[in-house]
């Protein structure tokens, strides 16, 4: 029995490290389409999928984040974390929408900072432990 919960555990760790690598990734996409909506027709379509799929990676994160704390028995703090990247994907949504870039723009480059140093915290997490 102690051999299954200590399965579950690492699999929610797992499903956590990956959904801060899926949104990270998510992030770099909409950073990546964001010029082809000045340049190319198609841009505005990808960007506004990609903005869908930034948003639900950022749910998806805080699932994960809830999991891996209540079930998982770990900590609480991811939680935090994830419901702070959904205000801010939330707000990006809003200002995309609104088109104010002179906010959206800054805002998604930190996003994507924020969204980089949580994934190095998450994934270098294991390893700090071990030494």
């Amino acid at each position: 029995m102690a051999v299954e919960a200590t399965t579950a555990g690492r699999n929610r760790v797992t499903f956590l490290k990956v959904s801060v690598a899926l949104q990270t990734v998510a992030i770099f996409f909409q950073a990546s389409t964001a010029g082809l909506v000045l340049s190319t027709s198609y841009g505005e379509l990808l960007h506004g999928v990609g903005a869908r799929v930034m948003y639900g990676a950022t749910m998806v994160y805080l699932l994960a984040a809830i999991l891996a704390w209540r079930p998982g028995g770990g900590s609480p703090r991811p939680i935090l974390y994830a419901t702070g990247f959904l205000v801010l994907a939330s707000a990006q949504v809003i200002l995309g929408v609104a088109h104010v870039p002179s906010v959206h723009l800054p805002l998604g480059v930190l996003m994507f900072a924020l969204s980089a140093l949580d994934l190095s915290r998450t994934w270098g997490a294991r390893g700090a432990r071990g030494r």
